[in-house]
């Protein structure tokens, strides 16, 4: 029986390499298509000098070319008669070394191997610096495989010269030689290839190749779909490798390196696919499996019950796949996508802090394109809302496929309508996004200094979808961010506490707690060099001061950075507190533009962006006078039934709590999104609201009540 498989012939390197050089010795597309380190080249090299068993190889005779394709980067003429199943990298390897020739790089970037040796201790090295100057080196050992006799008396000539001309005594001639014919002699290693036979199945071949990669480096239920895509589909795997390679050129790099027109490619600023990435999308969208075994075992056939392969079942399958790559793998697709990843505030793939978030969020707006109807405008809108969820609640970050395969359920059991899309989204961002999450969750998540993390690159889309500027800078954070016109110094990070004072005048140790995210702002590099390591109220009234930017700008400016009233003399402990609080609201100012066609800013921001400098604080009002401690103050229009008290040293007391602003109060009341200003009035005779008080108290001609 075994007979009928396969047998066992006898290859010298010389054989292989010559096989490969004429197209007998073909690559099929089963495989990872991208080489070794050159570490291991080198050793590979050294075993086979030293006689050490290196491995077998094994190969099918078949004459089909459909499926292979050749070793290094040049076409071959003549057709395959013999395809690489096991030991490809080991070939491969052999080849580029042997004969020169550039192999692809798991980056899709082209190298030629180069291997050195030393022929006066054996050694053999991948070639730095130092070698290259050498003449103790055989700089690329391709030379001896090409001419051992030209090889040793370059070599012994380059010695000769470096030691001044003094001629090599005749011992030393005969060792270099002995080892350079020795080197030389790897040609003639001899391999025992493991040959199947032509009546060998395609699946059959595919079989083996993933029992024997079992065996040894584990392989990904990525390897094996890409492998059965090779078999049955070659052409398809080919399109997910060539979609991957294209991610990582413009059309103009990819020109030029293929000699030929490129009009488009899936290049952007988030993400670069490989063909994992891309199949994972794939059968999402064409088998509506996101865990991928489960995935394999569906596209093979395979019965759970029986557990026999059915073949009408494998080709069903097999349509639904190719339907789905090609809607994965449409420019148009592809390009409006990436405008809902822009449109939920991202700019660039250091804000990207789950790529299973952007291969599933693909999986879903192509669902509700190609599936439920949802025009693409809407689309964009709503995946933006659910991106922006998806990515800020770390959605993903568990059990990826689990997660993936109830989102894509709950939509497959809905009536494909526009509406039932939206409506089964749009809860799903409900029922994550709750005033629970934004009021106590986000400000404990920013409670860490992480600032890659999915809280804070939250608030920093929020800064882009709200136009924010950088602070003390008329610089927005979405230009800073854009990747097209990054400067080498312009904006970064700024401990708002600086870590020096930190360190050395209020004695933090603690690396954690002193680049905590609320302890960060995005400042220009050179007011970040001047503030050096100056406490907040030493280097901000300077910094203001000489910025002369109004006070209208630096109100918003402080709304959008999280700054307390007061902040600069807050302890570091309150300052951390209350900041995390307030980028939290900032963060959800954001998402409430992202999901307001019709957006205004919320009452507590148009008063940050009115503020005025004479406009006085709720405590100075106290002390001149313009509402006397005592007075109790009520919601106006009768909104709640409390009533609080003005304090002796200016606070709000309401329900045996003191409050220093009507902000704070108006929060503690249950007023979350109002002016607190204008929440509360105060009863001197007549009620009045505090805003109407605060402007009275500001003008000049006004004289209190």
């Amino acid at each position: 029986m075994m007979s009928e498989t396969f047998g066992h012939h006898p290859w010298t390197v010389s054989d292989l390499v010559a096989g490969v050089d004429s197209g007998r010795v073909r690559l099929p597309d089963i495989q990872r298509p991208f080489v070794w380190s050159n570490a291991k080249i080198r050793d590979l090299v050294d075993s086979m000098y030293r006689g050490f068993p290196v491995g077998q190889l094994m190969f099918w005779e078949n004459a089909d070319e459909l499926h292979a394709r050749s070793i290094g980067v040049d076409a071959k003429t003549q057709g395959a008669s013999m395809q690489v199943i096991d030991g490809q990298q080991r070939l491969t390897s052999l080849y580029a070394v042997v004969k020169g020739v550039a192999v692809l790089r798991e980056d899709y970037s082209e190298e030629r191997v180069v291997i050195s040796f030393n022929p006066l201790t054996e050694r053999f090295a991948v070639p730095d610096n130092a070698i290259r100057r050498s003449s103790d080196w055989v700089h690329d050992i391709r030379a001896v495989f090409e001419s051992p006799i030209d090889a040793r008396s370059d070599y012994i000539e380059g010695l000769e010269q470096a030691r001044g001309g003094e001629r090599l005594e005749r011992s030393a001639e005969r060792e270099i030689e002995e080892a350079i014919n020795r080197l030389n002699h790897v040609l003639a290693y001899g391999f025992q290839v493991v040959q199947l036979k032509p009546n060998v199945s395609r699946e059959t071949v595919a079989d083996i190749f993933v029992r024997i990669n079992s065996e040894g480096v584990k392989l990904s239920s990525t390897d094996f779909i890409l492998t059965w895509l090779s078999v049955f589909w070659e052409q398809g795997r080919q399109e997910l490798e060539d979609f991957a390679k294209a991610s990582r050129f413009t059309p103009q790099e990819l020109t030029r390196i293929q000699g030929e027109r490129v009009a488009w490619t899936p290049k952007n600023a988030f993400l670069t696919l490989d063909p994992g990435h891309v199949l994972r999308v794939v059968v999402a969208v064409g088998n509506k499996r996101a865990q991928l075994q489960d995935a394999y075992n569906a596209l093979r056939g395979r019965d759970r019950r029986t557990r026999q392969i059915v073949p009408e079942e494998r080709e069903r399958q097999l349509a639904l796949l190719k339907t789905g790559q090609a809607h994965v793998l449409k420019p148009h697709h592809w390009d409006e996508y990436l405008k809902v990843i822009e449109r939920a505030g991202m700019r660039t793939s250091a804000m990207i802090t789950s790529k299973n978030a952007v291969l599933f969020g693909y999986a879903i707006w192509l669902l509700g394109r190609v599936e439920f109807g949802v025009p693409v405008d809407e689309l964009r809108e709503l995946m933006a809302r659910w991106y922006f969820m998806a990515q800020i609640t770390a959605r993903y970050s568990g059990s990826a496929e689990t997660r993936g395969q109830e989102d894509i359920n709950r939509l497959d059991a809905l009536e494909r309508t526009p509406a039932q899309f939206r409506d089964a989204i749009t809860g799903q961002i409900e029922t994550n996004l709750t005033d629970d999450w934004w009021r106590v969750t986000l400000p404990e998540d920013l409670h860490t200094s992480n600032t890659t993390g999915p809280a804070y690159t939250g608030y920093l889309a929020a800064l882009t979808i709200l136009d924010a500027e950088v602070l003390l800078s008329t610089l927005t954070v979405k230009d800073w961010l854009d990747p097209s016109r990054r400067p080498v110094k312009g904006v970064e990070k700024h401990h708002l506490f600086p870590k020096d004072y930190l360190k050395q005048r209020l004695g933090y140790t603690s690396t954690r707690q002193i680049n905590q995210v609320a302890n960060q702002a995005l400042v220009e590099w050179s007011d970040n060099i001047d503030i050096s390591s100056d406490a907040p109220n030493e280097y901000w009234t300077q910094q203001v001061d000489d910025k002369g930017m109004g006070e209208e700008r630096l109100a918003r400016q402080r709304w959008w950075h999280g700054l307390p009233d007061g902040w600069t003399d807050l302890t570091y402990e309150e300052f951390l507190d209350q900041r995390r609080r307030l980028l939290a609201e900032v963060t959800r100012e954001g998402f409430r533009k992202l999901s307001d066609p019709n957006y205004r800013p919320s009452p507590a921001v148009v008063s940050a962006a009115t503020a005025e400098a004479a406009l006085p604080t709720f405590e100075q009002m106290v002390r001149t006078g313009t509402i006397p401690p005592g007075t109790y103050l009520i919601p106006t229009d009768g909104q709640t039934d409390s009533i609080a008290e003005v304090t002796e040293d200016g606070a709000i007391l309401l329900d045996d709590v003191e409050y220093r602003s009507p902000d704070d109060a108006a929060r503690a009341d249950g007023a979350h999104e109002v002016d607190g200003w204008l929440y509360w009035s105060a009863d001197l005779g007549g009620e009045a609201t505090l805003a109407e008080l605060r402007r009275r108290d500001q003008s000049p001609q006004a004289s209190p009540e």
